[in-house]
């Protein structure tokens, strides 16, 4: 015969498992009586306390120590009943500390497979990349000797048969093919070995000598060129890295300027860095994505480059410098028709 559903019956051994005190104050906060016959860790002097300090915070209801507490009010006076839940408490501690050492547990073993299987996942693609990059630097080596020998053969023939406009797209196509490939070896050498020759040196002196030479070429192209340089800056770096990176920079903005427009040069500290701020007004299309102009080969507009003979690694290059020695490089739309590109060294 099955049993009715219903609640299940109380056991009657619960109000001898439960620990509990109670406390009866008058309405003036005086003690009337104090019963402690079902705890044995708290006396009476404890009992009239613990009401005492919780009649005078006016709470009604709460914890305190780890006895759980309530006030009723009657036609007596004012009842705290007090319940002991330190054995729950204990409980729930040791719950929640075994949870969270599971749960590291659980984590430590999650990454410690995510580290295994990415380790061999990852591995034939970094592989893939050190294997490209030596590709290209052996490869640049290699066409490094066949360029010259063109160069040199070229040379010969318009010594002898005169000049020639043939020869002179040879000779023309041959520097740009080798530049280039100096250009592949040397961004591949800095993520390969980046090796630095770190010196102090006056940076503020480096910049002003750099500018100059570009200021010349800026006025027989008839633009205009200012530079604000403040003065007494050193810098802890490779001096030949960082005079190659003012070079493309100011390259790049002479280049892609357009006629009669303006170039913009600025050094200065900045709180705990140096920035590096050059400025042009151009016409050129730029992305949306002005992070796409440091990419290798990336030209804004492919007639204006040949027309300037760049190839889309000079950014590239500034960007694997800067980053050599720590810094961030980014380009900014600095108005409608004008480009920034910033660089942050640290001092």
């Amino acid at each position: 015969m099955q049993e009715e559903p219903g609640p299940r019956p109380m056991s009657p051994e619960l109000p001898y498992e439960s620990r509990y005190f109670s406390v009866l104050l008058s309405s003036a906060g005086d003690v009337i009586s104090a019963d402690t016959g079902k705890i044995a860790a708290i006396d009476t002097e404890t009992a009239v306390a613990f009401a005492q300090r919780l009649w005078q915070s006016g709470r009604t209801h709460g914890f305190i120590s780890h006895y759980r507490y309530a006030r009723q009010i009657g036609e007596e006076g004012v009842r705290f009943i007090f319940l002991d839940c330190g054995r729950s408490l204990d409980t729930f501690r040791s719950f929640l500390l075994a949870s969270c050492v599971i749960s590291l547990i659980g984590l430590l073993a999650v990454l410690a497979l995510i580290a295994l299987f990415s380790k061999r996942i990852v591995r034939p693609v970094a592989e893939s990349y050190e294997k490209q990059k030596r590709f290209i630097t052996d490869a640049g080596h290699e066409l490094k000797t066949p360029l010259t020998i063109i160069d040199a053969d070229v040379a010969v023939l318009e010594m002898e048969m005169g000049e020639s406009d043939w020869l002179r797209d040879i000779q023309a196509q041959t520097k740009r093919l080798a530049g280039l490939t100096s250009d592949l070896i040397y961004l591949s050498r800095m993520e390969e070995e980046n090796q630095l020759r770190i010196i102090d040196f006056p940076l503020s002196d480096l910049a002003e000598e750099t500018v100059r030479s570009f200021q010349a070429m800026a006025k027989l192209q008839g633009k205009r060129f200012t530079a604000e340089i403040e003065p007494m800056l050193s810098f802890h770096g490779d001096e030949k890295e960082i005079r190659q990176l003012l070079s493309i920079l100011l390259d790049n903005a002479l280049k892609y300027s357009e006629p009669e427009g303006w170039i913009s040069f600025v050094l200065k500290r900045q709180e705990k860095k140096l920035l590096l701020s050059v400025e042009n007004s151009t016409r050129a299309a730029l992305p949306d994505r002005l992070e796409q102009l440091f990419d290798r080969f990336y030209r804004a507009e492919q007639s204006r480059n040949s027309q300037t003979g760049g190839y889309g690694l000079g950014l590239s290059i500034a960007k694997a410098i800067v980053q050599a020695h720590k810094g961030r490089i980014y380009a900014l739309h600095s108005g409608k028709n004008a480009l920034r590109i910033e660089v942050l060294l640290p001092q």
